[in-house]
């Protein structure tokens, strides 16, 4: 069976994830904020990965944001620097 991951939110954080969901300029923050607001509350993890965001994610994607979010606040669901793929070319760094 599952295992049901429980999310407590204290107000000030369901208000501050809020925000985040409705007005944040950046839509995977967005999506992140909505995904562990539904966990927040109630719904299962595997439930919210499958159907409910704009595109499936693997359960372990949502519970890694869970986690990050807990420790850091909002801040852990920011996109850290240094991720991502690299330019294969980069005009800055050639010799005139």
């Amino acid at each position: 069976m599952a295992h049901h991951r429980e999310v407590t939110l204290s107000g000030e954080q369901a208000a501050e994830l809020l925000k985040t969901r409705d007005h944040h300029a950046k839509a995977y923050m967005r999506e992140r904020a909505a995904a562990i607001l539904k966990v927040a509350n109630g719904q299962a993890v595997r439930q919210v990965a499958a159907t409910g965001l704009y595109k499936r994610r693997h359960r372990d994607t949502i519970s890694d944001w869970i986690t990050r979010c807990q420790h850091d606040g909002l801040a852990g669901l920011r996109v850290q620097a240094g991720r991502g793929r690299k330019p294969a070319f980069s005009p800055c760094g050639r010799s005139p």
